[in-house]
């Protein structure tokens, strides 16, 4: 295995993004510096859209954490939230964003200039525990930002009916008062219904991009998976669409024309759970042995498709549905949605990353294992792993557990 950590891009449009990652962040700095207020708050909900329509910057400090690894900045970050007292059995994206506010955030040359500080925290009340527990730290590290309290009903998609959309609809409608309150902008639902527009857009770009990897040979992998970086931090602007239309066209036309990731497309591969942030290259370890990483769990969070005509109502639901689609979901549930991904995408093969920093979306693989095994008789291997604490992972481990496995499906393939 090679010690590049990155993962190859074939992509074009991959190579883009670095661009407009940094710009991303630039404009938080600028925000700041221009007055324009600055919220912090989870990913996958409804309020990044309304918070460009109000023209707040929005911030996502789970999102940071990727960057963070990226960058090699984990191991600090860590150690400080470590001599704080958090344990290493907690989740990494909550140790390394705990180190990071009380540590780095407080010196200069940060890559990316670092995050600015909020003027606001939007405080979840539903997701997982640890996204919850990140800001309740937040509120306690940053005492002059305005606190928003939100409260959702933890409900799985299925079972989502009008009283709870009612409830998300009345906390939306509160939420809008308090940005109002709080920062003196009042919310144009002309400028809402574009904002809500666009994010529709982007997911419906996303869902076609995603659609592409249904062929044969498959035109991108899962080392491409950065590409989700505007689907978390920029739904409901123009600058997502017109990047996922580059996206879109690119991926049709190398799909149209057969050109796959890798010369000879022998095995097609499913990556359940987190990727971990610190090591993409894995992606491209499989492909030594003709195995590409064509679907995983974690790019299905990313697309709610949303009406227009009724913006607030969307966000509403947007913010219900998005955990369960991820993190709070039920076995029953992830198992369902892993089995179809198989069945869709072709798959030959199933790696279960099983993540010590991501409990909720670990539990229940050998359920499902059992259940590829038993009704699509689709082998698998687990691998144990950590998506942001690299101390959790064994290099030697990965690739004597992927070597075997690999083996096994070519023989099993007949090649």
């Amino acid at each position: 295995m090679t010690e590049e950590r990155k993962s190859k891009k074939r992509l074009k449009t991959s190579k883009e993004l670095n661009r407009l990652v940094t710009e991303y962040y630039l404009n938080c700095q600028t925000a700041k510096a221009e007055g324009r207020p600055v919220a912090w708050m989870p990913p996958m909900n409804g309020v990044i859209e309304l918070c460009y329509a109000m023209d707040v910057q929005p911030v996502f400090p789970e999102n940071w954490s990727p960057v963070c690894a990226a960058f090699g900045l984990t191991p600090q970050n860590f150690k400080v939230s470590e001599d704080m007292g958090y344990s290493r059995d907690i989740c990494g994206y909550l140790r390394n964003i705990i180190g990071y506010v009380n540590g780095l955030m407080n010196e200069k040359d940060t890559p990316l200039g670092g995050l600015p500080e909020p003027d606001i925290l939007f405080t979840p009340g539903g997701g997982c525990v640890p996204v919850m527990k990140i800001f309740h730290a937040l509120e306690r590290r940053f005492p002059k930002a305005a606190v928003f309290s939100a409260d959702l009903p933890q409900v799985a998609i299925e079972d989502i009916n009008d009283t709870h959309i009612d409830y998300a609809i009345a906390e939306s409608e509160r939420l809008i008062n308090f940005v109002t309150e709080t920062t003196g902008r009042r919310l144009d639902m002309d400028r809402l219904r574009e904002t809500v527009v666009l994010s529709d857009q982007a997911c419906a770009l996303w869902d076609e991009i995603m659609s592409f990897r249904r062929y044969i040979p498959v035109p991108f992998s899962a080392a491409e998976m950065g590409i989700m970086f505007v689907m978390v931090t920029l739904q409901g602007t123009q600058k997502a669409v017109d990047y996922l239309t580059r996206v879109r066209d690119e991926v049709r036309q190398k799909a149209e024309s057969g050109s796959g990731v890798i010369e000879n497309e022998k095995l097609r591969l499913f990556w359940d759970n987190i990727p971990l942030w610190y090591n993409m290259g894995l992606f491209n370890y499989f492909e030594a042995a003709g195995g590409v990483v064509v679907a995983e769990t974690y790019s299905a969070a990313w697309s709610i498709r949303m009406d227009p005509q009724n913006p607030i109502r969307s966000l509403a639901l947007k913010s219900l549905k998005s955990y369960p689609l991820v993190s709070c979901v039920s076995i029953n549930k992830r198992k369902e949605m892993v089995l179809n991904a198989c069945r869709e995408y072709a798959i030959d093969g199933v790696i279960f990353h099983r993540n010590k920093s991501c409990i909720p979306i670990t539990l229940g693989q050998m359920e499902i294992k059992r259940a590829l095994e038993e009704e699509l008789n689709i082998p698998s291997v687990i691998i144990d792993a950590d998506h942001m604490d690299e101390r959790n992972f064994s290099m030697a481990q990965f690739q004597t557990r992927v070597d075997a496995f690999m083996e096994m499906l070519a023989d099993r393939k007949g090649y």
